[in-house]
């Protein structure tokens, strides 16, 4: 089962493709952690990813086509795979569609998990992680138990550079230019289901479950 998660930035891709591997056992494909393990590395990719990420833009399209053909390559890929992040462009979309055909696969669905702007930012902008641990809370939905402060290791919470309300909206408007055509052209090959991104992530991910237990 081959699958491709879209939606806009802070849409809950990341969380449901978790939930989909942990139940039907494929391997979730993000560019995202991909990019963002390289910038943490600071590698020449990675270097070059993070200027393009402060500014909110998308990383060039031949640096992500790279990375995608060697992962899906490999044989954790052959039952299946979640691509979360990537087609973000018609030109991405075209050179997935070139690297399937290579490796002899196809997409079976493309989930579109569709939440309103205003709700977007919400979401994004009162994040906050951990300098030490990593670990991620939310302001509103899921706050430490001291303002600035980590409930894991203590450690300093802040705000992530592509969390910031300017870099956000900024995001929105690519994602608006760059990625919503991306649900036309699935449409056209009968692959795309829409589910509400608003509900709890159990209430939307049972509306994935409906979807793809057809395929499993």
């Amino acid at each position: 089962m081959n699958l491709i998660l879209l939606g806009g930035p802070g849409a809950g891709k990341g969380t449901q493709a978790k939930l989909i591997v942990s139940k039907y056992n494929i391997p979730q494909i993000s560019t995202g952690d991909m990019l963002r393990e390289a910038v943490a590395k600071q590698t020449e990719l990675g270097k070059k990813a993070k200027e393009y990420m402060d500014r909110g833009e998308l990383v060039p399209d031949e640096v992500v086509i790279g990375i995608v053909k060697e992962r899906l390559a490999q044989p954790d890929c052959e039952k299946g795979f979640i691509l979360d992040g990537f087609p973000r462009t018609l030109k991405q979309a075209e050179a997935l569609d070139k690297i399937l055909e290579e490796l002899g696969k196809k997409i079976d669905a493309v989930i579109n998990i569709a939440v309103p702007e205003d709700e977007i930012v919400k979401r994004i902008v009162n994040r906050r992680t951990c300098k030490k641990c990593g670990a991620v809370y939310h302001l509103i939905y899921n706050p430490p138990k001291e303002p600035g402060k980590c409930d894991k290791c203590g450690g300093e919470l802040y705000q992530r550079d592509d969390d910031k309300e300017e870099t956000v909206k900024e995001r929105i408007r690519v994602y608006k230019a760059q990625t919503e055509p991306l649900i036309d052209y699935y449409s056209k090959k009968g692959l795309v289901y829409n589910v509400d991104g608003t509900k709890s992530i159990e209430g939307v991910f049972e509306e994935i479950k409906k979807i793809l237990d057809k395929f499993a």
